[in-house]
C-alpha cells in the first residue's frame, strides 16, 4: 500500500505521542499534556504519513493571519530517507497557503545536524539562536521561510 498523506483524526492521539518521544530526546519532546494543547490551538492543523494503517510520521503546525508555525515534525526512525518529512512539509505548506500564511517559522536544536539540513534544503533560513530554548537547556535556531501565495487563497 503507498504512503499516504492526510489529516489527523483523535485516534492518531496515543502514536503520535508515542513517536514524538521516539523522534526527540527528552526535554526537546513533548509531553502527552503539551502535544493536546498544540493540536488544539485554534488555527492548528495536523497532517499524518501513513502505510499499511502504521503511522509513519506527522506534520503539526498552527498559523495567526499570514503567520504560520511549524510546531513539530516527526518521521520514524525506520521510516527515515524515504522523503516522507518532504511529503509532510509539502502538505503543510500547501495547507498553510490556502490559509494564506505567507511566512513559516519553526525552532530546531542546534545539535541536530540532519534536521537543520533537512530545513535549509526546504527554504528555511536561520534567522537566530535561541539560547536554552528547550527544557533540557539545549538551544535552537529560529527559522524562516516565505511561501508562495496559493492559488486558492
Amino acid at each position: 500500500m503507498p504512503l499516504r498523506i492526510r489529516p489527523y483524526q483523535a485516534p492518531d492521539f496515543d502514536a503520535l505521542c508515542a513517536l514524538d518521544v521516539r523522534c526527540y530526546a527528552p526535554g526537546v519532546a513533548y509531553s502527552r499534556r503539551t502535544m493536546r494543547f498544540f493540536i488544539r490551538l485554534p488555527g492548528a492543523e495536523c497532517f499524518v504519513a501513513e502505510e499499511t494503517c502504521e503511522i509513519l510520521g506527522f506534520v503539526l503546525t498552527g498559523r495567526d493571519g499570514p503567520a504560520g508555525h511549524i510546531i513539530t515534525l516527526d518521521v520514524s526512525p525506520e521510516a527515515r530517507r524515504r522523503r516522507i518529512g518532504t511529503a509532510l512539509v509539502d502538505a503543510a505548506h500547501a495547507a498553510l497557503a490556502a490559509h494564506g500564511v505567507r511566512r513559516v517559522d519553526l525552532e530546531t536544536s542546534t545539535l541536530n545536524e540532519a534536521g537543520i539540513a533537512f530545513w535549509r534544503s526546504h527554504g528555511y533560513r536561520t534567522r537566530e539562536v535561541l539560547p536554552r530554548f528547550y527544557e533540557n537547556g539545549e538551544d535552537a535556531y529560529s527559522m524562516v521561510r516565505t511561501l508562495a501565495k496559493s492559488a486558492t487563497a
